[in-house]
């Protein structure tokens, strides 16, 4: 019998909306969180250019992608509806967006 797998990604800010830049460590510390529940994290460090619009003002960002490959389970899906609430808070963002997908392990 064959295990299902699943993709999460997070873009994580790399400033505050006021424009003053994030320290490091807190990306580390959310790698390190996903590598500790899962076995494994991964980090894209190249920023990633973004805008989006929220109640009429435009947000520009700059952000890095976070990634983990796991089990596609419901408990899993849990974990990551409930960590997205922390990161919102540990960033300081109106959102973070974290989207999943399924992944084919070969």
């Amino acid at each position: 019998m064959s295990t299902s797998y699943r993709r999460y990604e997070i873009l994580l800010p790399r400033r505050y909306k006021d424009g003053r830049r994030i320290a490091n460590r807190f990306v580390t510390e959310t790698l390190i969180e996903l590598r500790e529940r899962f076995g494994a994290s991964s980090c894209e460090p190249q920023t990633i250019q973004g805008q989006w619009q929220h109640q009429g003002e435009v947000y520009h960002d700059e952000l890095v992608r976070i990634f983990v490959d796991v089990e596609d389970l419901p408990g899993n899906r849990e974990f990551f509806i409930q960590f997205k609430q922390r990161l919102m808070q540990r960033f300081e963002q109106i959102d973070i967006w974290l989207t999943s997908h399924p992944i084919d392990v070969l």
